[in-house]
C-alpha cells in the first residue's frame, strides 16, 4: 500500500509543477487560482511523502518521489507546454524510468 501512496505523491508532484506552469501563463485571479492548486498539490505530495516515508527507506522513497515528478513533468511539458521532445531528452526520461523501477526492485 505504502508503494502505491508513494506513486500518488509523485502525481501530485507532477500536478504542483502542472499549476506553476498554467500559474506562469495567466494573469489576475486566475493566476492566483493556479498558485492555490500549487499550494493545496504541494501540501499532498509532502503529506503522503512524509506518510510513506515512516515505512520505507527514506532515500527510495524521495529518489522515487522526485523520480515521477521529473518523468511526469517532462512529459507535461512535452504534451502540455509544447516543449520539445527531442531524441536526448526522451532518452534520459526513458533511463530516469528504469532507475525508479530497478529501484522499487531492489528495496524491501
Amino acid at each position: 500500500m505504502n508503494w502505491i501512496i508513494l506513486i500518488i505523491a509523485g502525481l501530485f508532484e507532477v500536478a504542483f509543477a502542472f499549476c506553476l506552469g498554467k500559474a506562469k501563463e495567466t494573469a489576475g485571479n486566475e493566476m492566483y487560482l493556479w498558485y492555490a492548486g500549487f499550494l493545496l498539490t504541494l501540501t499532498i505530495s509532502m503529506g503522503l511523502l512524509i506518510k510513506v516515508t515512516l515505512v520505507l527507506p527514506i532515500g527510495t522513497a524521495y529518489a522515487i518521489w522526485t523520480g515521477i515528478g521529473a518523468v511526469g513533468t517532462v512529459l507535461v511539458g512535452i504534451l502540455v507546454f509544447k516543449e520539445p521532445a527531442t531524441f536526448l531528452r526522451l532518452l534520459f526520461i526513458t533511463t530516469l524510468v528504469g532507475s525508479i523501477i530497478g529501484l522499487k526492485v531492489v528495496s524491501h
